[in-house]
Formats: structure tokens, C-alpha cells, sequence
């Protein structure tokens, strides 16, 4: 988190570094997974959330329980394909930048 920190103040953007981390991942990610050579059952599932959370980051401030259920979506769909364990890390890594959501009000 510290380097994205330091990447706002350098670029003086007022996009939140959290988002950059988490638009950075998920871009890592789906290139990664576009470029992998072996088909798999999940792919179509880890390609959709992957768009999913994209679309989550580019809307600027994601709500927590859907990314987290969108990395869970993810992590199922390709968490056995070892070429993809970093890329995968790095999204993990990312959502968690997030915290935990606020208790619900019931």
C-alpha cells in the first residue's frame, strides 16, 4: 500500500491508491489468464468476475462484499492453475486493501 501511496503524491491523482492497486491486478491477471495456453472448465467464470472487478475499480469505490465475492468466484475458477497463483496473490492482495465491509443493520 505504501507504493501506491507514494505514486499518488508523485502523479497528484485523485484516484484512490487502492483502486490503482486493485485496477493494476486485475489488468495482471487477465492478461496473464488470456495468454494461458490450457483450456480449463472455470475459464469463462474467472474471465466474467475478472470483468466484474474491473468494472467495480472503474467505478471508483467498490463495495467490499462484492469484491470479495468476486475474488472468491476467481480464486475457485483458477486457483489450481499454478501459473496464475502470483497474478492471482496480487488481486487477493488488492481486495484486502479494502478492509472488511461495515456491519450490516438488521
Amino acid at each position: 500500500m505504501l507504493r501506491s501511496m507514494e505514486q499518488r503524491v508523485v502523479t497528484g491523482s485523485d484516484e484512490d491508491p487502492r483502486v490503482a492497486e486493485l485496477r493494476t491486478a486485475v489488468s495482471r491477471l487477465r492478461r496473464e489468464l488470456a495468454s494461458h495456453p490450457v483450456e480449463f472448465a472455470d475459464r469463462g467464470i474467472a474471465e466474467d468476475e475478472l470483468a466484474s472487478l474491473d468494472a467495480m475499480a472503474g467505478g471508483g469505490q467498490p463495495e467490499v462484499p462484492r469484491l470479495r465475492r468476486s475474488l472468491l468466484l476467481v480464486a475457485g475458477a483458477i486457483g489450481s492453475v499454478s501459473a496464475l497463483s502470483g497474478a492471482l496473490s496480487q488481486v487477493r492482495g488488492a481486495v484486502e486493501l479494502f478492509g472488511t465491509a461495515p456491519p450490516s443493520r438488521n
